[in-house]
C-alpha cells in the first residue's frame, strides 16, 4: 500500500461518524418514550403556529405556553387575562365569546386556558392542541404553590387586581375540584380531541418528563393518532358538564 493510500484510510478513520448534534426548536432525529410505551419519531411536517393549551387548574398550562412561546418564536395569550378583571369579575358571555373571536383571528399564537363555552371554536381554530393530563394530586399541590407564590402579587398570567388569597374559605372545594378533574371534566376534553384528531396535531402530556420532552422537541413528541393507532383506549360515558 502506497504512503498517499494509507494516509487517505486515515483520514477517513478519523473522521466522525455524524455531525454534532445542534439543539433548536426545529426538526430533530429525537424520539421519546411516551407513558403508553412507545417510541417513535414523528413522519411528516407539522405546523404548530397556533397552538391550544388546555389542561387541569394546576397543571402548568400558563407555563407550558411561555416556554413553547420561547421555543417556537410565537406570540402567548393567557386567556385568564382577557376574561377576569380586577376583583375577579368575569366578562360576560356575549362579550366573551367576541373576544375570543378576536383572538384566534389572529395569524400566530399560544394560547392557554379551558373556558369550556368557547373551546369548541378555540378547537377549530388551532393546529395544534396540547392537553397537560396530569396526575390530579400534582395539579393540587401545585394549585397551592400557586397561592403561596403569588399571595400577595397577582399571577402573570392574570389581570390586575385577581389575587388568590392563601386563607380563601373555598381553599378545600377548589382543591376537591381539581383532585376530581379527571372524573369531573377529562371525559368531555378527550372526546372532543378524538373528534378532531385526523385533522389537528394533538398532544398529551402526562407526567412532567412528558412536558420536559415535549419542550425540548416538541415536533417530534408522538401525537393521538398514534396513540388510538397503538392501543385501544376506554372511552368513559360522557356528561356535559358546566364551564370549567
Amino acid at each position: 500500500m502506497s504512503i498517499q493510500n494509507s494516509l487517505s484510510n486515515a483520514f477517513l478513520w478519523a473522521k466522525p461518524l455524524a455531525p454534532e448534534f445542534v439543539k433548536n426548536h426545529y426538526r430533530t432525529q429525537q424520539t421519546f418514550e411516551h407513558p403508553a410505551k412507545f417510541v417513535r419519531p414523528l413522519e411528516g411536517i407539522i405546523n404548530m403556529k397556533r397552538v391550544l393549551v388546555i389542561g387541569s387548574s394546576g397543571s402548568g398550562k400558563s407555563t407550558l405556553a411561555r416556554q413553547l412561546g420561547a421555543t417556537l418564536e410565537l406570540p402567548v395569550i393567557h386567556l385568564d387575562r382577557h376574561y377576569w378583571h380586577a376583583g375577579w369579575v368575569g366578562t360576560p358571555m356575549d362579550e366573551w365569546q367576541a373576544t375570543v373571536q378576536k383572538l384566534i383571528r389572529r395569524d400566530t399564537w399560544i394560547m392557554d386556558g379551558n373556558y369550556r363555552e368557547t373551546l369548541n371554536i378555540r378547537l377549530q381554530a388551532a393546529d395544534s392542541v396540547v392537553f397537560l393530563d396530569l396526575p390530579p394530586w400534582i395539579c393540587a399541590l401545585r394549585a397551592i404553590k400557586r397561592r403561596i407564590q403569588y399571595r400577595k402579587r397577582p399571577r402573570p398570567d392574570i389581570a390586575e387586581g385577581c389575587r388568590e388569597p392563601l386563607l380563601d374559605p373555598q381553599l378545600f372545594q377548589f382543591v376537591r375540584h381539581v383532585l376530581n378533574y379527571p372524573n369531573r371534566a377529562k371525559p368531555f376534553v378527550m372526546q372532543q380531541l378524538r373528534s378532531i384528531a385526523h385533522d389537528k396535531h394533538i398532544v398529551l402530556l402526562k407526567s412532567t418528563q412528558d412536558v420536559d420532552n415535549f419542550i425540548n422537541a416538541p415536533l417530534d413528541f408522538p401525537n393521538l393518532n398514534f396513540i388510538n393507532g397503538r392501543q385501544a383506549i376506554h372511552t368513559p360515558q360522557i356528561v356535559r358538564l358546566p364551564m370549567d
